[in-house]
Formats: C-alpha cells, sequence, structure tokens
C-alpha cells in the first residue's frame, strides 16, 4: 500500500534494508569474545557466522533459531513487509529447515508516522508468512526514530541433513538461486522514487523451494546472500570450509538495471564496505564495477549452495585452500 505521507516511507530510515547491517569486519570483533560455539547439543553456534542457530532436540529432529529485521527498502508498506518476512525466513531454509513459528518484531516513529500504517507493515508479513506455512503469531514492538519491521523465527529441521557454510569441499560447484543487483535498485528507488517490479518480485520470493530442491540433491553446504553481498558470504563459507573459490563472473545473474544504476552512481555504503572488508581475499581479473556488483548488499537474496540445482546457474566451484587464508579468484 502506497500513502501520502510528508515524506516516502524509504526517507524515514538513514539506510534501508540488508544494507544496514553493521559492517562485517566489525562484527566479527565484537562476537569474537562471546559464547555461544557450538558444543554437544548446539550444533550451529556464533563459531563461523552461518545464517541461524541449530540445537538438537533428539536423533531426527532439531530447533533452528534465527531473526532479521531491517529499515524500509522500498516505499510500499505491504512490500516492506513482505519483503523483511521473506528475509527472515530465508535464514531457516537456508540451513535446511522449515519454518514453524514467528513473531513479529516492529520499531515504528510514532510522531512521525501515523501508528495505524503499521497495521499494512504486519499484513504484509503475515501474507509471507501463510505462504511459507508458517504460524504468526505476536511479538513485540517498540516507539523509535526510525522504522524498522522483520520477524524472530524458529524452524525446525533433521540435524543430519542441515546446510551448512563449513560443509564446503574442493571440487563442489556454486550455484546462485536469484540475481544479483538488489542493492543498487534499492539505492536507486530511494533516490529517485523509481519503482523497480522485478527487484521487488525477487524479494518476497521466498528461498524455501531452492532449499528443498538442495536437499533433495544431496547438497549439505549452503548459506544464503544478503547484507555482506556475494563475495562477503562467500568469504565466510570458504574460511569456514577451509577451501578458497573461484567466480566466473560471466555467469553470475543480474536483475535489468543493476548495471545501468552502477554506472550512475546509485550505490549503497553497504556494499562499498563489503567490498572494502572482502579486498584482500579477492584476486580479480575484472573491473571494479563488477566487483562492486559482486559485493552489492542484497536484501532478501538467494542461496548460494555447494552443488548443482536445476533451473540456476552455476557461477564457480569450490577448490582446494592454496594458502593460510581464504582466497576467492574472479574471472
Amino acid at each position: 500500500m502506497s500513502v501520502d505521507l510528508p515524506r516516502r516511507l524509504t526517507h524515514y530510515a538513514a539506510g534501508g534494508g540488508c544494507a544496514c547491517k553493521v559492517p562485517p569486519g566489525e562484527l566479527e570483533r565484537v562476537l569474537s569474545g562471546l559464547p555461544g560455539r557450538a558444543a554437544g547439543d548446539l550444533l550451529v553456534g556464533v563459531e563461523n557466522g552461518d545464517d541461524a542457530a541449530v540445537v538438537r532436540l533428539d536423533g531426527d529432529r532439531a530447533v533452528i533459531a534465527t531473526t532479521d529485521f531491517f529499515t524500509p527498502v522500498v516505499d510500499d508498506l505491504g512490500d516492506w513487509g513482505r519483503i523483511a518476512a521473506a528475509n527472515a525466513f530465508s535464514d531457516v531454509y537456508a540451513m535446511g529447515g522449515e519454518p514453524l513459528v514467528a513473531v513479529n518484531l516492529l520499531a515504528w516513529p510514532r510522531e512521525d508516522l501515523p501508528f495505524g500504517l503499521a497495521a499494512e507493515v504486519l499484513a504484509g508479513g503475515a501474507e509471507v508468512a501463510a505462504e511459507a506455512g508458517c504460524h504468526l503469531a505476536g511479538g513485540h514492538s517498540i516507539d523509535d526514530r526510525e522504522p524498522k519491521y522483520g520477524l524472530a523465527v524458529t524452524g525446525i529441521g533433521d540435524p543430519a541433513r542441515l546446510l551448512r557454510n563449513d560443509a564446503g569441499e574442493p571440487g563442489l560447484p556454486l550455484t546462485l538461486t536469484k540475481p544479483l543487483g538488489l542493492g543498487v535498485l534499492n539505492n536507486r528507488h530511494k533516490a529517485t522514487g523509481e519503482v523497480f517490479p522485478d527487484a521487488v518480485a525477487v524479494m518476497t520470493t521466498l528461498n524455501r523451494d531452492a532449499s528443498r530442491a538442495a536437499l533433495e540433491a544431496g547438497v549439505r553446504c549452503a548459506t544464503d546472500v544478503t547484507g555482506f553481498g556475494l563475495l562477503g558470504h562467500l568469504l565466510k563459507l570458504c574460511r569456514a570450509s577451509g577451501v578458497d573459490a573461484e567466480i566466473e563472473s560471466d555467469s553470475v545473474p543480474y536483475l535489468d538495471g543493476a548495471h545501468e544504476s552502477l554506472a550512475t552512481g546509485y550505490v549503497p555504503g553497504g556494499s562499498l564496505r563489503n567490498l572494502d572488508w572482502v579486498g584482500d581475499h579477492v584476486d580479480a581479473t575484472v573491473d571494479e564495477d563488477t566487483l562492486v556488483l559482486l559485493a552489492d548488499a542484497q536484501t532478501s537474496g538467494g542461496l548460494l549452495v555447494g552443488g548443482e540445482l536445476p533451473g540456476h546457474p552455476v557461477i564457480g566451484r569450490l577448490v582446494p585452500r592454496a594458502g593460510a587464508g581464504a582466497r576467492i579468484t574472479v574471472r
């Protein structure tokens, strides 16, 4: 729903979508001394920056817990709710699970935006929850200077068939299930008001089918591509798995308008921070614009899978570790 506001919805926040994430290097430094590393029935903790925490319940059941929320990435209230919900569910799908129950997380500037408009955002989230077959009930709300919305999601999975970012092996192909360019298109939308329906369609598409296809194919290695960009999430996967990677840039899919938007200067600050973080780990024979798009901060992006999935492009491969630290070669 679009409404007549003093300012466009995206102008009520400094950033937007997953580009608002804390820079990955800073986040790792903060988390490095905290507890929560995998041990006993805690199968996945904070050690590798995977997509969710996983706790074993019994032999064939594990609880998958995650949360995700962000400021408006589009001006349409309902679309923002749908995008935020799809993005939150993505962490469960990226671990090979199915969402079971979710609760809302809402921050709202009540003095600047009529609180009744929040119902449109919540309705968008509820629509996607219904599509996912996930119960959505209750949650938490606060009065805040910037609007924010997302979900805390609890899912269920098989502890023997999880998708993990530390399960990569040399020789595995890398498959990407959604095109890149969401960050630059969202940045352009915020600056100009232009609407990109294809980008909204990508961001509101659940990663459920890709996750199920990966499990059916026997895949064990995956992550989703969100705020740290393709290169950032791939670097985390390589470090966790003890491998290097090669990317064939010509095989990477992009949304229409992504290259044009980049060329005209619509680049999120988060994308540039991502590239700065991964730069020392990348050997590239491509131009700077290509690297920026490969590091572009995605919102509700696709899965990056260590294996082949029918209907999705193979963009590279995992290779043996060649040195002391993880390397990504981009051709």
